[in-house]
């Protein structure tokens, strides 16, 4: 879902939150800051609103006003009260450490908001069980090393991953323009995959580099992507159940919310078959964003024909065929300055210290709005995020230049797509 005018107070985004909204997220800011400092925090939820209680039946005609006397009046309904939650730092196997700094690499250049309330959101604004799965979030970019599919340039992963390149060469997937609510469109051309052809950690890493790369292509206020399943030609052996899962627990537990729509294109009649064991797996709020689509034209309804590949014939005008965009000599030396490395980290440092002493005010004023000058240190976040992107992660083929000296990704962090119609 884009985050536009269409999006009104109540969404649970940066800019559309309620009153409640915004003291779940305060609550939720609060008990990151208790667990960092005393390694355990137990949150006590509100009680469920009370339904209001049923009306009496109305009495029928017969001997004292109903066939057996007055209806007797509804029981009082009683508020469902939840247990409260302790969570502790050394039962996940995480430090104080590990929580300040996974929040701040996962934050990237959004509003750090942002990063809380799509845990917020996917636990239905409980606020201990938003924090759990946020914390189990880090833990397993530990566990996963995410940061080092960061670090490293495609050569880098591709002598570690082997195969990792041809993955990204032959065109499995892409990522592709915008679809009318101003999210990226990730390809995936299922036709193009086989299981044994490639090592399952290789395809781990390859769908992790994926999500951290689309998030740099989802801009503001957007938050989603729209992945297009492209089935055409689809055989069995093109099925790879092992992937499948591994794409969506990414996508259900480690990055919440950050799927707006997902089309499943001309699936055979094989596929059923294949459907119905796949579809267990599925959050229902992940499977409620499923349409399967069988002609070009139906695309339509989500992408803009000026936007979709023209090898989608008879609905996208744009003259676009996937090249990939090999690395460029020299291309990460800023990872190799260390000194300018360490005073663009250092501002950083101060700027995130800043806005969580801005923050603490905010959850001890009472006030349901944050400041101005926290919003105001969200900005320069964003801004100084890009001025240190160069120094500490290796470009992608969208930070570089195509056979048209143009490029995806901006210095500034900004995306610029191109479209030939």
């Amino acid at each position: 879902m884009s985050i536009t005018e269409n999006s009104p107070p109540g969404t649970g985004h940066v800019g559309t939150l309620t009153p409640d909204q915004l003291e779940a997220l305060q609550k939720l800011w609060s008990a990151i800051y208790e667990i960092q400092e005393k390694g355990t925090v137990t949150i006590i939820p509100d009680p469920a609103p009370v339904a209001p209680a049923p009306a009496p039946v109305a009495a029928s005609t017969g001997w004292g006003g109903g066939w057996f006397g007055a209806a007797a009046p509804a029981a009082p309904v009683e508020p469902v009260i939840e247990p409260p939650t302790t969570i502790t730092l050394s039962e996940l196997g995480l430090t104080a450490e590990d929580v300040r700094s996974s929040l701040w690499k996962n934050a990237l250049g959004d509003h750090p908001d942002s990063l809380v309330l799509r845990f917020l959101r996917a636990r239905k604004w409980d606020v201990g069980k938003g924090l759990l799965m946020l914390l189990n979030g880090f833990k397993w970019r530990l566990e996963q090393g995410v940061e080092d599919v960061k670090l490293l340039g495609d050569d880098e992963l591709d002598a570690k991953y082997p195969k990792f390149k041809q993955q990204l060469e032959m065109g499995k997937f892409y990522i592709h323009g915008t679809d009318k609510n101003g999210q990226p469109v990730v390809y995936l051309n299922v036709q193009l995959h086989r299981a044994g052809d490639q090592d399952p950690k290789t395809l781990e890493r390859l769908t992790i580099y994926l999500m951290e790369t689309g998030r740099l292509l989802i801009q503001a206020p957007v938050e989603t992507v729209a992945l297009i399943f492209d089935l055409t030609n689809f055989g069995l052996g093109n099925m790879d159940y092992n992937l499948v899962q591994f794409l969506v627990k990414c996508f259900e537990a480690y990055y919440p919310e950050s799927l707006g729509a997902i089309l499943v294109h001309n699936a055979p009649l094989v596929f059923w078959g294949v459907w119905k064991i796949i579809e267990p797996w599925l959050d229902p709020v992940v499977a409620s964003k499923i349409k399967f689509t069988y002609k070009n034209q139906e695309l339509l309804d989500l992408i803009p024909a000026e936007h979709l590949p023209d090898s989608y014939q008879g609905a996208g005008t744009d003259k676009f065929k996937y090249d990939y965009i090999p690395p460029v000599a020299g291309e990460n030396d800023k990872m190799k300055d260390e000194a300018t490395k360490a005073a663009l980290g250092a501002e950083w440092n101060t700027l995130t210290a800043s806005f969580d002493i801005k923050t603490k005010e905010w959850i001890k004023s009472g006030k349901k709005e944050p400041s101005p000058e926290r919003e105001a240190i969200a900005k320069e976040l964003h801004a100084q995020y890009y001025k240190m992107d160069p120094y500490t992660r290796a470009r992608t083929q969208f930070h570089r230049k195509n056979a048209e000296g143009k490029s995806v990704i901006q210095p500034d962090g900004s995306v610029v797509w191109t479209y030939n119609p």
